[in-house]
Order: structure tokens, then C-alpha cells, then sequence
């Protein structure tokens, strides 16, 4: 007997289609930092502008490019007072708790000196209820990765935390090669891929193994430089140059955000050395300017659904898996059942009901 079955696996509500979009990537620029930066004379420390920043315009644009919520982190470069830092954490979480559900933030830390960023950390993670930490990849020449950084490290692990990850200008600089190639345009990509290629050789993330790190500006140069690092590692082990390195460990406690010159060629880029349930959404707000920004994610939205092999993980990108990563109550997005659960048949079929199973496990053409 034939059976009349409407077959429709597309589950808009369930599956969280009303959901906004999570932005792992924003700043917070307060009046304090510019005046402490200004009084230092280090306003252009980074070779451009700090822009204007207030609450009130980044939930307007929040609104009309339909982000739900935003991260905030401390922008470059960092103050060199550390009550400058707990002022703009406190800012930071005031923020957050006047707005409920728009606003997370990670906390800065008050790097070089070791001791006062532990003592922030447990502050702002236990009183401020900070949501992780933001590093930047240098501050003053000391790389994240360096030795007197890992009883930081250990803390951060005991209490799970998230790290975000952010560029700042290399220690020590050549200004010269600065100034004919602003940092934001090539430099930044280098400090990244640098810093955390640092944390890798040292297998920092696979010893610290409860740590996860949001690496910004799509994984910068890491997608070429995991492959070489690899190939290299029996050469520099023969050497002594390196010891053991668990490639595995440290590339499962690596996220990355698609801020930046986003395209599907650039993801398919980072799933080489990554898997869609760890790329997660930045806009780099309020340094872009809000309507290009608005436009950057409508693109990023419309290709999303459209090409193929990326349209099952749309809504692990622009929010589930940054959901998952802040608050781990609930199970992590699977990059296998979100294929599964986001395939449409929307059709008025006739299924003989003894075929209905091989019909539902059948894969889906593209045409």
C-alpha cells in the first residue's frame, strides 16, 4: 500500500533559524584607554587611529545587521597600567550585565608582568564573571608560548577558560617596513600565525589541554604553516631544536574566527587543518565601518546557503558553535548530525513506507 508522505527534515525552529548571530570578534574602546594611550603618546603605537566607540552605536548596528550578541575585547595596543586594564574590565562587565544576552566580554590582562595578569585573571573570571581572557600575541617581545608564561597558563586551565586571540605590533618593530605596509595589512596575519605557531612547537595547548583559543582573521597564515611545521618536527626533534608535539591536542583547542577577507575559498582553506564545528563569526567592530560590515555578513550569509558543501554548517558558523564555546551546558554542535539535520526535502512524494528508510538515508543532489 502506498503511502502519501510530506517529507520535510528542514527543522526552522529547532534547528534555531531565529537565532542571531554571535560575533566573537568586536572591541571595546573606552575613554579611559585613549586618554592613558594619549598621555604615553602611544595613540598610534599600531600605525592608525583608534575609532570612536560607544554602546549606544554598537547595538545599533547589532540591530540592523542582525547580530544578537557581541565579545567585547580590549583593542591594541595594550595600556601600560594595569589599573587602566581592571578599569576596562570593569567597564567591560558593567556593559554586559546593563545589557543581558547582546554583550559577553574577555578580559585583558596586565602583560608583561606575570603575577599581576594572574592575579586579573582570577579577578575578572571569578568576581567580574568575565566569559574568557583576551591575549595579545606579544606585549613588549614576550610571545605567547614563552616559558614565564606557563604558571598564567596553568591558572587559565584550571578554570577552562576561553582565550581570544589579537594581533599586536611585532616586538621589536621595523618601523621602517611598517610604514610602507601598515600592520592591519600584512603584519597582523604574521604575529598571529607567529604567536600561536609558538604555543604549538612549545605543545602548550595539548599540556594545557582545557584552554580553548579563538585565533582571529580566519586562521591567518596557519592553514600553510601547520602543514610545513609538521613536516619540519622529525628534522628540528633529531636536532634537540624541538621536544614532543601533539599536533592533534593543540589543533582540537583552536577556533577561528572569520573577521577579515572571509570568502568560501578561505574556509575551505581553514578546514584543512580544522573542522566546521570550530569557525565561528567576527566582524572587528568598530573598526570596519558598520555598513560595510552590514554588507560583509549578508555576503557571508548568502554564500552560506548557497554553496553546497557549506550550507550545512551556516548556523554552526554564525552562532551554534560560539553558543557552545561560551556556554558548554549543552552538547556541541556536530558537524555530522547538523548535515543531516539541514538536509531539505521539501516535496509531496509517494514512498512506497517499506523504501521510506532508504529513501531518508539516500544523499541529497545539489541540482
Amino acid at each position: 500500500m502506498k503511502a502519501k508522505v510530506l517529507l520535510l527534515s528542514l527543522m526552522m525552529a529547532a534547528n534555531g533559524f531565529a537565532q542571531g548571530v554571535i560575533d566573537v570578534h568586536s572591541h571595546i574602546i573606552t575613554p579611559e584607554f585613549v586618554y592613558s594611550l594619549e598621555n604615553e603618546g602611544r595613540l598610534l603605537d599600531e600605525g592608525f587611529p583608534l575609532p570612536k566607540y560607544n554602546v549606544k552605536n554598537h547595538l545599533k548596528w547589532m540591530d540592523e545587521a542582525g547580530v544578537q550578541t557581541s565579545v567585547l575585547t580590549l583593542a591594541a595596543p595594550q595600556p601600560s597600567s594595569a589599573e587602566v586594564v581592571r578599569q576596562t574590565n570593569e567597564d567591560a562587565a558593567r556593559i554586559k550585565k546593563e545589557h543581558p544576552d547582546r554583550f559577553l566580554f574577555c578580559a585583558a590582562l596586565p602583560l608583561p608582568d606575570v603575577n599581576a595578569a594572574i592575579r586579573e585573571a582570577i579577578y575578572s573570571l571569578d568576581t567580574l564573571k568575565a566569559d574568557g581572557i583576551k591575549l595579545a600575541t606579544n606585549i613588549g617581545g614576550q610571545y605567547l608560548g614563552a616559558p614565564e608564561l606557563d604558571t598564567l597558563f596553568s591558572v587559565l586551565n584550571e578554570r577552562k577558560a576561553v582565550v581570544i586571540l589579537h594581533p599586536h605590533r611585532p616586538e621589536p618593530v621595523n618601523k621602517q617596513v611598517m610604514q610602507q605596509t601598515p600592520l592591519a595589512m600584512q603584519e597582523y596575519l604574521s604575529e598571529t600565525t607567529r604567536a600561536v605557531s609558538n604555543m604549538i612547537s612549545r605543545n602548550l595547548l595539548a599540556r594545557y589541554n582545557n584552554i580553548k583559543v579563538v585565533v582571529p582573521h580566519c586562521g591567518a597564515y596557519l592553514p600553510l604553516a601547520i602543514p610545513r611545521m609538521k613536516s619540519l618536527t622529525p628534522v628540528m626533534q633529531a636536532n634537540k631544536m624541538v621536544g614532543e608535539i601533539d599536533y592533534e591536542a593543540n589543533l582540537r583547542a583552536l577556533y577561528y574566527d572569520l573577521a577579515g577577507a572571509h570568502s568560501p575559498e578561505v574556509i575551505r582553506m581553514l578546514l584543512t587543518i580544522t573542522t566546521p564545528d570550530h569557525l565561528l563569526y567576527g566582524s572587528d567592530y568598530p573598526y570596519v565601518a558598520p555598513q560595510v560590515l552590514k554588507q560583509s555578513l549578508a555576503r557571508m550569509k548568502d554564500y552560506l546557503s548557497k554553496e553546497p558543501d557549506l550550507a550545512p554548517f551556516r548556523e554552526m558558523i554564525l552562532w551554534k558553535n560560539a553558543k557552545w564555546l561560551f556556554d558548554q551546558s549543552e552538547e556541541k554542535p556536530s558537524a555530522e548530525t547538523t548535515a543531516t539535520n539541514m538536509i531539505v526535502r521539501i516535496a509531496e512524494i509517494e514512498v512506497f513506507p517499506q523504501y521510506l528508510e532508504e529513501y531518508l538515508a539516500k544523499p541529497i543532489s545539489s541540482t
